[in-house]
């Protein structure tokens, strides 16, 4: 094998391998004795077919198998004489005019991941946000389970609805006398006072009754999510099916125990537990984006180009995923073009915060233990069917990429953890109300990607940008998973790819709840994105 470097301009390589028809020939010719004995032909004993006959019967697939063996295994001297590490798999093509007898040219392309300098983890300084649990929290959140555990009974049709009461009701929607789309809707629960239909709707439904038809006038939100509707007057017909009141539960221990609990003392406990967790989650939120702050702006160096495009080419399908499900699917698309440059750069943030923290975790001895990835492996595999897991089992085991992606989020938790430690950390109490609104505040950039060899990139991570104006805020996501680690160097990246049908993929579920979402409210209903801003 005789090896040429064609460029060496930053992070790009690229080489001309040439591999002798000489080097091809004699794999043939052993492939050809390896198979021999196993080979059967009319006329001639088992094991006994010369090997001329067996190469005539089988050279041309043979020969194909060597050639491809034999660039496999060239390109892998390849990184490995020239300690290269590749950022994705590297791009491979063989010469157009190669003819079995010939040498064979090959040109091999690839970016190759940057030298990082030891990481700089001295001088962190991390302020912890701590959040106390108030009774009034647990009390909140024991009112909540009283009310969803309590059942809707139907008032008598005299009743007049009032504040509180729920209503079922069908209605049509009309902008210029003319019903349009999506306003319409049947058997839909609205309870008055809760603000979940545009301002106006829900007052004016004050004092109705059943079997009552009452035309309501209303104007849409100037901010309304469908473009077509943004400002406009409209009038809805509505008929009312019923009036509903919640009958709600009284917060004692009889009530505890019909949720199988031995008192309200263990009620409000378990309650209090749950409170806690939420708010040291949002504690590390808020200490990992500050974290990761600190690293972006200490560290800088190129990354490959192909791997924030394909960041970036994840962001983006992301996005448009969302933007398909907005109001004005249009309007959305538009915005994001207009920020495109702005998710690019997102993109660069998350691989070089990937990679630096891929690289501090490998310096300071950071790793998921097999027992640690045994359990990772088996909790993944309760999601699938008994028939299925011993399937999903032997697929992480034997393939590395997804070992890798299964790996990357513990790998990132204990490699935040680590830095955790390593820095001076002082605590400031506030409110659970305080603590939501720094974390919100945080301009953050989405999580970083971390990357390095053995990545197959196709991470199935929380953090999902959402199309403007369903996300506005989104670049400060409250998501546990601020970045992904890619574990251990392993074997060269591969480009992303469909995750593999075994993957666990959360997508689906999320996708369904906002799919209902719009069957439920339909026009009249308050956009997540006015709320929210």
């Amino acid at each position: 094998m005789q090896t040429v470097e064609t460029l060496n301009e930053g992070l790009k390589r690229a080489y001309t391998v040439t591999i002798t028809s000489k080097d091809i020939d004699a794999r043939v010719e052993k492939e050809v004795l390896a198979i021999a004995p196993q080979v059967r032909m009319p006329g001639f004993r088992p094991g006994k077919v010369p090997a001329n006959l067996v190469k005539k019967m089988h050279g041309e697939s043979l020969q194909r198998d060597a050639l491809n063996n034999s660039i496999q295994e060239s390109v892998q001297k390849l990184i490995a004489d020239q300690k290269l590490r590749p950022a994705m798999q590297p791009s491979v093509e063989l010469d157009e005019g190669f003819e079995f007898g010939k040498d064979a040219q090959v040109k091999v392309e690839l970016e190759v991941l940057p030298v990082i300098e030891a990481p700089s983890i001295e001088g962190l300084k991390l302020e912890r946000l701590t959040a106390e649990v108030s009774d009034a929290q647990v009390e909140e959140q024991a009112g909540r389970i009283a009310t969803q555990q309590g059942a809707l009974e139907e008032y008598a049709a005299s009743h007049k609805a009032k504040d509180g009461d729920t209503l079922v009701i069908d209605f049509v929607g009309k902008v210029d006398g003319e019903a349009f789309e999506g306003g319409s809707a049947e058997g839909v629960k609205l309870k008055i006072g809760s603000g979940q239909f545009i301002p106006g709707f829900e007052e004016q439904l004050g004092g109705v009754k059943k079997g009552e038809e009452k035309t309501i006038e209303v104007s849409f939100p100037e901010d309304y999510g469908a473009a077509h509707l943004a400002g406009k007057a409209a009038t809805f017909d509505v008929t009312v099916q019923s009036v509903l009141n919640a009958d709600k539960p009284k917060l004692d221990d009889d009530f505890a125990k019909s949720l199988g609990l031995e008192g309200l003392d263990q009620l409000k406990d378990l309650l209090k537990g749950q409170i806690e967790q939420e708010h040291n989650g949002l504690t590390r939120t808020y200490m990992k984006r500050k974290l990761l702050d600190q690293l972006a702006a200490s560290h800088d160096f190129d990354v490959p180009p192909s791997m924030v495009e394909a960041e970036f080419n994840q962001i983006w399908q992301q996005l448009q995923h969302e933007a398909s499900h907005e109001a004005d699917p249009e309007a959305a698309l538009a915005e994001m073009e207009a920020e495109k440059e702005d998710y690019r750069g997102i993109a660069v943030r998350r691989v070089r915060l990937g990679l630096l923290l891929s690289e501090i975790g490998q310096a300071n001895n950071v790793v998921v233990s097999d027992n640690e990835m045994n359990r990772l492996i088996m909790q993944a595999a309760q999601q699938y069917s008994p028939q299925d897991r011993e399937r999903f089992v032997q697929y992480v085991r034997q393939d590395p990429m997804a070992a890798a992606q299964l790996r990357a989020p513990l790998y990132e938790d204990k490699v935040v953890d680590f830095l955790f430690e390593k820095a001076e950390v002082s605590d400031r109490a506030v409110s659970r109300e305080e603590l939501e609104a720094a974390i919100e505040a945080e301009d953050g950039d989405l999580k970083p990607h971390v990357h390095g060899p053995g990545c197959g990139h196709d991470h199935d991570h929380d953090d999902k940008p959402k199309a403007k104006k369903a996300a506005a805020k989104k670049k400060a996501e409250p998501a546990e998973a601020e970045a992904e680690v890619v574990a251990e160097e392993a074997a060269p990246k591969k480009a992303p790819a469909k995750k593999a049908a075994a993957k666990k993929d959360e997508a689906p579920a999320e996708e369904a709840a906002a799919e209902e979402k719009p069957k439920a409210k339909k026009a009249p209903a308050k956009k997540a994105a006015a709320k929210a801003e």
